[in-house]
């Protein structure tokens, strides 16, 4: 016998959410399958967060006798959220959260109605049929009852998604998070200005880049 370490997941999954996955995935790919447009009508997106300090950053020198340090949490003035909506085709919409703002249902809402209204400048054709669909993964805001309401209220067509499989994310499991771009560079920044003008530089994406990427999420 080995002694063998946990390993720490996001999420202990139960067999019932397993379960739902499972059916939640199975519809897609029919859907996929039978219907030649059912991707290219997908809008999707998420969000993207910058700290000044990375773990590494702030870590410490300590004896295996030593406390774990620890760190307190505040509000910096150079912590960012990036939200960006794309479909197969490129970003539909791109925006920078004021800094303090709480990303919860109201935040979403918000997003939500600037979403729309760019889909309607930007494919018009799509919002005359209104044969596009919303895409996103059930986190806490996104699945609030405030968010629930206002797609209700004005008939979006919603895209299911499987329980804690950020892997079934395109913009976890394929686009270039822009926080690791930026701290990859090693970069510290003294301004918000100073970060999102490096945010919109490691954001460049071809078209055939967003077709890729709607084939691997197909493929997945």
């Amino acid at each position: 016998m080995r002694r063998i370490a946990e390993k720490h997941v996001p999420r202990l999954i139960s067999n019932v959410q397993k379960e739902y996955g499972i059916a939640v995935c199975t519809e897609l790919k029919e859907q996929a399958e039978n219907d030649s447009h059912f991707i290219s009508n997908i809008i999707t997106g998420d969000e993207f967060r910058y700290d000044h300090e990375t773990e590494q950053q702030s870590s410490q020198l300590k004896t295996t006798t030593s406390p774990r340090p620890k760190k307190a949490q505040f509000q910096s003035n150079v912590k960012l959220m990036l939200i960006c909506c794309l479909e197969i085709e490129g970003i539909v919409q791109k925006e920078f959260v004021p800094p303090g703002q709480a990303a919860n249902g109201k935040l979403c809402c918000e997003v939500l109605r600037r979403l729309r209204e760019n889909i309607r400048r930007k494919r018009p054709d799509r919002w005359r049929n209104n044969s596009w669909a919303l895409h996103h993964y059930n986190a806490r805001a996104r699945a609030s009852l405030v968010v629930r309401q206002f797609l209700a209220s004005t008939n979006t067509t919603v895209i299911l998604h499987p329980p804690y499989s950020l892997d079934l994310t395109p913009c976890n499991f394929f686009f270039p998070n822009p926080e690791d771009e930026i701290e990859a560079q090693r970069a510290t920044f003294d301004s918000i200005e100073e970060i999102q003008t490096e945010s919109q530089d490691v954001m460049t994406l071809t078209r055939n880049d967003y077709q890729q990427c709607f084939r691997s999420w197909k493929s997945r």
